[in-house]
């Protein structure tokens, strides 16, 4: 069966997580876990990687001794450092490491003093008032480990968008591979470009509908086959995503692509424009009394109702249907209008490219500029740069600038928001940049008074330019930390700075409904990578997709602009 890249970070995020409970050495800990973020953050699979090049020790953060684990896993699925430790404990234990406030120290003593380790064992303790006898965990401990855990078992299984479609593309190619076989179309949420997908809706025209649902339910990564039909199926991939397979006619291919698309609210509303003219919508196609009018393509089913087409990114029930009455629909951005980037990281801290490289990868995806933006001195741990460490990366820039041709490098920094609202470094040093990405990566627990007081006190400097990833959230991961964004955004507008639409995966901060809040308050968003090695720029793609979930068109995106006006913008000239 093939490996995915999520396969290799999985094997290696629990290797992290069986050592910290062991109380293993922290580095070697920190070792494992950042070469599970540094795999899964390749926009290219790593069976791919290994036939073309098999010395992977030129990923970034990769060594001999990952490198080898690496092609272990791509070989067998797993490793054996990873099957030792599975037998020392039991194999639900890191389970428990996903719940907010469970770090490898707690979930040791619940292992060890309590005989626990699965989530519905802990549950029951907690539920029992048993967690309080142990030391550092006290009554209002045990609450919240009771409804983190509520909302943990009841959770739908979904994944990143990124990281579904590394499952849904190969599976696409695999069915298209059917004789006969003329259009694939994954719909639902992962077609309207969701942040995350709980499962794929795939839509195919076939001459031969059996061979198709054969070819499905033999795909290598099927683990479990849910159910199986003449024109459907649905199955359970290795990942423990769901996907379902749906082989339709040709006249209807528009009409089901609607109907499977969504989202609900959507297919609801535009149903209801049917009923009142007589007409009946569904799956099939566009029906008056029993007379089929339309279906064979989406288009014909939005005309059947008197409106032009709908973009899948807007299909929430947020009012695209009256845009489209009125003839207001935007004019989504696309990837192509992005001109530039504007935060970007390199080995100078955390990074994994240096600037030369970088610079290349971003001139080789046909960007026009690329603002190189560095972490501040106060993040330690990622080797942030002080004053004169900035200092001399300007004057590498200023090197480079003078031999690099057809890309201009802006210089910049990603300094820190204090919790007073103050910056991380001086004026003196800020006010030599082209640009500033303010960003907040501490205190994120705040009230709400007081983390909106310290953004906008921040955003109120004479040199800020950016906010960055604004709400501070990561999918699945962090909750955004609690700011008033109508504020934020407002405030923005008033000062003539910016919101960054962060596109790593992981982040897709700013959200949809803030994008267009930003666009109702003309504020330009700037779609940035916040690339950390070369092949991070792949992720721009899921930037714009989350900027037309929020009806961004090129005019509302800073990064379109030409180099001339993004520094006239900037407040700085060529």
């Amino acid at each position: 069966m093939p490996v995915h890249n999520d396969d290799v970070a999985g094997v290696f995020e629990k290797i992290a997580d069986l050592l910290e409970i062991r109380g293993e050495n922290p580095f070697r800990v920190r070792a494992y876990r950042n070469g599970a973020r540094e795999v899964r953050g390749l926009p290219t699979e790593l069976a791919g990687l290994a036939e073309k090049d098999p010395d992977l020790t030129r990923l970034p953060g990769i060594g001999e001794a990952l490198a080898g684990k690496i092609r272990e896993i791509l070989e067998t699925g797993t490793c054996q450092t990873l099957r030792r430790l599975e037998k020392q404990l039991p194999p639900d234990l890191t389970e428990l490491l996903r719940l907010p406030g469970l770090g490898p120290k707690r979930v040791h003593a619940l292992h060890y003093d309590l005989d626990i380790h699965t989530p519905e064992q802990l549950y029951r303790a907690a539920k029992d008032g048993r967690l309080r006898a142990l030391p550092g965990f006290g009554p209002k401990t045990e609450a919240a480990i009771v409804s983190a855990l509520e909302a943990h078992l009841s959770t739908e299984h979904r994944l990143e968008l990124a990281t579904a479609a590394r499952y849904a593309e190969p599976l696409v190619a695999w069915i298209e591979g059917t004789d006969g076989v003329d259009r694939v179309v994954v719909a639902g949420s992962y077609r309207r470009g969701r942040e995350t997908v709980g499962d794929l809706d795939i839509l195919v025209t076939a001459a031969d509908a059996d061979a198709v649902v054969n070819r499905f339910v033999a795909y290598d990564e099927v683990e479990r086959v849910q159910s199986r039909g003449s024109t459907r199926s649905t199955v359970f991939l290795r990942s423990g995503l769901q996907a379902d397979l749906r082989v339709v006619q040709g006249r209807s291919f528009g009409a089901a692509l609607h109907y499977f698309t969504g989202s609900k609210a959507h297919n609801i509303a535009i149903r209801a424009l049917a009923r009142a003219r007589g007409l009946k919508i569904n799956e099939y196609g566009v029906f008056e009394g029993d007379e089929r009018l339309a279906g064979e393509t989406e288009e014909s089913v939005f005309a059947a109702v008197d409106l032009p087409f709908i973009a899948p990114e807007l299909r929430e029930n947020r009012g695209e249907i009256e845009a489209a009455r009125n003839g207001l629909l935007p004019d989504l951005v696309e990837l192509s209008d992005l001109r530039g980037d504007l935060h970007c990281h390199t080995v100078a801290t955390d990074g994994h490219g240096t600037l030369e490289e970088m610079a290349l990868a971003a001139l080789e995806r046909g960007l026009e500029y690329l603002a190189i933006t560095e972490h501040s001195k106060r993040l330690t741990m990622v080797h942030g740069l002080d004053s004169r460490g900035l200092l001399q990366q300007l004057e590498r820039i200023d090197k480079l600038n003078e031999t690099q041709k057809g890309l201009r490098i802006l210089k910049g920094i990603e300094v820190d928001i204090l919790e007073d609202g103050g910056l991380d470094l001086p004026d003196a040093v800020l006010g030599r940049l082209d640009l500033v990405v303010g960003a907040v990566h501490s205190k994120f627990h705040l009230t709400r008074a007081r983390q909106t007081r310290r953004i906008l006190k921040a955003m109120d400097h004479p040199h800020f330019s950016i906010l960055a990833h604004p709400t501070g959230r990561l999918i699945e991961g962090r909750e955004p930390y609690d700011v008033d964004m109508a504020r934020v955004i407002r405030h923005a507008r008033d000062r003539g700075c910016f919101l960054e639409l962060n596109a790593h995966p992981e982040r897709l901060d700013l959200t949809d409904t803030h994008c267009q809040m930003a666009r109702e308050e003309g504020v330009l968003v700037s779609i940035n990578s916040d690339a950390h090695s070369r092949l991070d720029f792949a992720d721009l793609l899921y930037g714009v997709s989350q900027a037309r979930r929020g009806w961004l068109e090129a005019k509302d995106v800073l990064n379109t602009r030409p180099l001339p006006e993004l520094l006239q913008l900037l407040g700085k000239t060529m």
